[in-house]
């Protein structure tokens, strides 16, 4: 048996982990936000408790640190083209929202009509422990689902070329 490195071996570990794909959204007083995520997790059972880690290089990030709630939607496996779309458009560039029907949620929280599963949370707190990623813990506070609640899993989505570099905005 072959040991691979560190790196590699983790890697794997996350491959087979192969979590579900979603759409975090946030909104400040003046802006909208919302990015592709692949890190998030419950993280309390009481309260209800979930967890998301967004890029430090996403527009999203910079949003949310000046938000009151996140809204998390899954993806199914009919939203390949949304989820191209959140993961590879940076709000930097062009409107995220633009043509598609929002409702609004708690704290001015975009609600994408297209992904009716979704959660909104009030942010609890917030983890950065120098890495790319920050972590926002988000209390939920009301939930939708359907019957047809599949998810996109990471591994269904190939390659999405991101809207930012993970170095990009880093520092800010």
């Amino acid at each position: 048996m072959t040991t691979p490195g560190t790196d590699e071996a983790y890697d794997r570990i996350n491959a087979l982990l192969d979590g579900a794909a979603v759409v975090v959204t946030a909104a400040d007083h003046a802006e909208t936000a919302g990015c592709l995520v692949g890190f998030h997790s419950q993280c309390s059972i009481d309260p209800r408790r979930h967890a998301v880690w967004l890029s430090k290089a996403n527009r999203t990030y910079r949003v949310a640190l000046r938000s009151t709630h996140l809204a998390v939607h899954l993806l199914r496996a009919g939203d390949r083209e949304l989820a191209a779309w959140f993961g590879g458009t940076t709000g930097d560039e062009v409107d995220t929202f633009g043509g598609l029907e929002l409702d609004r949620g708690p704290g001015g929280v975009p609600m994408v009509r297209a992904l009716p599963v979704r959660f909104v949370g009030r942010r609890v707190a917030l983890l950065d422990t120098e890495g790319d990623h920050a972590c926002f813990v988000l209390e939920v506070e009301s939930a939708e689902v359907d019957d047809e609640a599949g998810p996109l899993r990471l591994s269904d989505l190939g390659e999405v070329e991101p809207g930012h570099a993970s170095e990009e905005g880093a520092e800010e």
